[in-house]
């Protein structure tokens, strides 16, 4: 981990109570790397939207899931050029069909035409069955200024194993 500059690791279960003290960890090491407040700031409410993700959308599982479907996990590294915020968990193959279309159109934007999707999403009103918009997402790209790199691992004929890797440029 050392070697790969990861900062905090993290797999288990996500809970709400859990995201609070990953964020002040995370808060606290910027503090002492001496990071700009811009790239603090940035940083951090990247970090909040990715976990928020996490807690809110994960697909839970029934009992009769393999072990482990209901486990993520996420690990944030920086290297001199760039942070780098990772997540995976599990989703159903159909939210996954959904997912991977609406983050390929999220990347086949320009920055002026991402703001503008991302009001639109905001103005129309419609939530996801999680409660969401899909703002998250929408906010990470423009935040970072960088495409979604993610993917999709088929599991089985249920289940995928989502991955998403946010490059957050100093």
């Amino acid at each position: 981990m050392e070697r790969d500059n990861i900062m905090l690791s993290f797999k288990g279960n996500v809970t709400s109570e859990l995201l609070t003290p990953v964020l002040q960890i995370m808060e606290s090491k910027m503090e002492k790397l001496n990071e700009p407040s811009k790239i603090k700031k940035k940083v951090y409410n990247i970090l909040v939207e990715a976990l928020q993700n996490l807690y809110h959308h994960l697909d839970k599982q029934p009992d009769t899931a393999p072990q482990g479907h209901n486990t993520v996990i996420f690990m944030i590294g920086k290297t001199e050029e760039a942070y780098s915020i990772f997540t995976g968990n599990y989703i159903s193959n159909e939210n996954a069909g959904k997912l991977k279309n609406r983050i390929e159109k999220i990347n086949s934007l320009e920055p002026d035409e991402l703001k503008a999707y991302y009001k639109e999403v905001l103005n129309n009103g419609m939530m996801s069955d999680k409660g969401g918009g899909g703002l998250g997402m929408i906010d990470i790209a423009r935040k970072s200024g960088q495409r979604l790199d993610f993917d999709f691992q088929r599991v089985d004929e249920k289940f995928s194993f989502y991955s998403l890797n946010i490059n957050i440029p100093q």
